[in-house]
């Protein structure tokens, strides 16, 4: 199996700390100056008996367009959860999904992971077309969070919110035209998967039919260009904010 490249202090140091994935070897630069965290992380390489090396800047030429920061590693790729695993595993009420509907850019894939963690959502759900997979600017712009959050990969969407819904999970979508505001969702009571859309196409029209409740973030200014990570924050939020009042 191929290993996968990560970059970044952070990201190599979750990675390391969660230990879920197998580290083959980490290259620091001869250049970087050692901080807590680059001491730190061979620290905990050390411990796990992974290899790491000094290496002169021309190692990280092929990764000049990315904020390596001096550090890469070669780790194994991330490995999918199943949907049929996660609901079984989903014994406690009052769960959370995010279904992600052709997110294109890698920066907001990571930010998401980033904003579901600290949101305790329970996972994220991606198509294996149409939308951008988990891939080193991922794992960066998460900032090591992808290691804390299981990512479940399925080949139709619409299936997998039929699956759900067989389950007892409610779907809700985000859509600008909707008329009903997202903050008027008792989320607290129910197990919820919300979907949202591409940067600019939105959530496809087969899943807000199928959706049980879809919603929109009132905007000021007659302005609607809201990120799809930011609009995902405020969604998920509050629906932190109903289970914790």
């Amino acid at each position: 199996m191929e290993n996968d490249i990560i970059f970044g202090k952070n990201s190599v140091m979750e990675a390391l700390i969660a230990g879920k994935r197998e580290i083959n070897k980490i290259l620091i630069s001869k250049n970087i100056h050692t901080d807590v965290k680059i001491a730190k992380i061979k620290e905990l390489a050390q411990e796990k008996g992974i290899v790491f090396q000094f290496v002169g800047k021309e190692k990280f030429q092929p990764y000049a367009e990315y904020n390596h920061q001096g550090i890469i590693a070669q780790i194994s790729p991330i490995k999918y959860m199943e949907l049929e695993d996660f609901i079984e595993n989903s014994t406690d009420k009052f769960r959370s999904l995010v279904i992600l509907d052709g997110v294109e850019d890698s920066h907001n894939l990571g930010a998401i992971i980033r904003t579901c963690v600290c949101a305790g959502v329970d996972g994220i759900i991606i198509p294996s077309r149409r939308n951008v997979q988990v891939n080193s600017v991922v794992e960066k712009t998460s900032a090591g969070a992808i290691n804390h959050i299981p990512i479940i990969k399925v080949n139709s969407l619409i299936n997998a919110v039929q699956t759900l819904k067989d389950n007892n999970w409610w779907i809700v979508s985000a859509d600008a035209s909707a008329s009903d505001n997202y903050y008027d969702v008792k989320y607290d009571d129910m197990n919820f998967a919300l979907v949202m859309g591409a940067e600019h196409a939105g959530v496809s029209k087969s899943l807000l039919k199928a959706s049980d409740f879809v919603v929109k973030i009132p905007m000021q200014n007659n302005f609607n260009s809201l990120n799809v990570s930011n609009a995902l924050s405020a969604i998920i939020f509050e629906a932190l904010r109903q289970k914790l009042k």
